[in-house]
């Protein structure tokens, strides 16, 4: 959440804004910086955890507006994660990102897609097929949200 300004209204002195709040689900570490750090870039406020259990812990803590979740993860993996979510906030937008594990990685997604996510993305895949997913669920940040510096490279 952030304040601003509002010299268009002198009788509103501050106005509050409030970010779209992702939760990203994502057991490397290094995707996991890439990630929230475009995110960011494009204006999204951004939570993180390595696995399906701690992002459960963070949805009973703070709303999410959606989720971007790994799908092949150790302790609580992906598909168990978004059965889970389905069951506890069903109208939540989920994204199941994955490139593959111990079966393909297109079969991965097809499944999660039949159990509850609501779009898939096949890694590797350019972070901005992320934030245009992003914006079709849950539209674009606020026009004075700030942003971040662009991510090198991408």
């Amino acid at each position: 959440m952030t304040w601003s300004h509002n010299p268009d209204n002198p009788a509103l002195a501050m106005t509050m804004t409030l970010k779209h709040r992702i939760l990203l689900v994502e057991d490397d570490e290094a995707v996991r910086s890439v990630l929230r750090r475009g995110l960011e870039r494009a204006g999204y406020e951004v939570r993180e955890a390595g696995e399906g259990g701690a992002a459960l812990k963070l949805l009973a803590s703070g709303p999410a507006d959606l989720v971007v979740t790994d799908l092949v993860m150790p302790k609580m993996e992906g598909i168990e994660f978004i059965l889970t979510l389905r069951k506890t906030q069903p109208r939540l937008p989920a994204i199941a990102i994955s490139g593959g594990g111990r079966v393909d990685g297109n079969r991965y997604l097809e499944i999660a897609s039949h159990l509850g996510a609501t779009r898939v993305l096949a890694k590797p895949f350019a972070i901005e097929q992320l934030i245009a997913l992003v914006q079709e669920l849950i539209g674009s940040p606020p026009a004075d949200a700030p942003s971040g510096k662009p991510i090198p490279g991408g």
